[in-house]
């Protein structure tokens, strides 16, 4: 990996050592330049979950990416650096109930303690959160409150709501390519089902939703319908995303898409 080119793509110096201090910098730079997208599922493009792929797709070609590829890339590029990381499999909550097994993908980092670090989770911490901690941790996004779950598992509360629940058995990356291959595909997936786009901001956070930019500013949120041109000079603006015509939602399945190279 060219670690220098990653880190230049996130604005981020290379740490010293891997130390909490150093972990938090990478994590708040990474969701403060690298969107969460599901453009790919749109456009249409092959999602490939290798490292080498995903390192083009976000650091050369500037992109960014749903979980599997965000957090699947950030691994590589902590490993890297010196730090020790496992790839942990979640079921996210959404509509009163639980999703499927490999539903969301985030990491493990440890230090002298375990944390937990997700640059792939569209609205969540800005920074990394203490695995083992008993009380709430204040973040600029909400409180989060990391509890124990049945099964041995781990909840993640974000302002006193289910936000996912992990599985603490580790990983590897090809391990998520069958439930990437059905989130990229699937009629029932919500990720078919919108075209979106969203990043951290300093004062709050810009989504690209279907048509509508949501602006969000010290907690004052604003909202406007963008025509196509508008939505095409939005990506470029907002994310950095330069493309010559906005994404048209029910374009999936690409011929031949799969999570994996061939």
């Amino acid at each position: 990996m060219d670690v220098d080119a990653y880190l230049a793509r996130i604005g981020a110096g290379r740490p010293t050592a891997p130390t909490p201090a150093a972990l938090r910098e990478l994590h708040e730079a990474h969701l403060l330049t690298v969107p969460f997208e599901n453009l790919s599922v749109h456009l249409p493009e092959r999602i490939v979950l290798d490292e080498d792929a995903l390192f083009d797709k976000v650091v050369r070609r500037r992109r960014g990416g749903f979980c599997y590829e965000l957090n699947g890339l950030f691994a590589a590029l902590l490993r890297e650096l010196g730090f020790s990381v496992t790839l942990l499999g979640a079921r996210v909550f959404g509509g009163g109930r639980w999703g499927p097994p490999f539903d969301h993908l985030a990491l493990r980092v440890d230090l002298e303690e375990p944390w937990l670090a997700d640059v792939g989770f569209g609205r969540f911490a800005r920074h990394p959160l203490r695995l083992t901690a008993c009380e709430p941790q204040t973040d600029p996004e909400g409180e989060f409150l990391v509890v124990d779950a049945p099964d041995g598992d781990i909840e993640v509360r974000l302002n006193g709501e289910p936000a996912y629940r992990l599985e603490k058995r580790p990983r590897q990356l090809s391990d998520f390519g069958p439930t990437c291959w059905w989130q990229a595909t699937s009629p029932e997936s919500h990720f078919t089902q919108n075209v979106l786009s969203t990043i951290s901001t300093p004062s709050g956070r810009v989504t690209l939703a279907g048509d509508k930019l949501i602006e969000t500013v010290d907690g004052k949120r604003a909202e406007r319908e963008l025509s196509d041109a508008e939505k095409v000079e939005a990506y470029r603006v907002h994310f950095g995303i330069d493309m010559n015509e906005a994404p048209v939602l029910g374009s999936f399945p690409a011929p031949g898409l799969r999570p994996f190279p061939n």
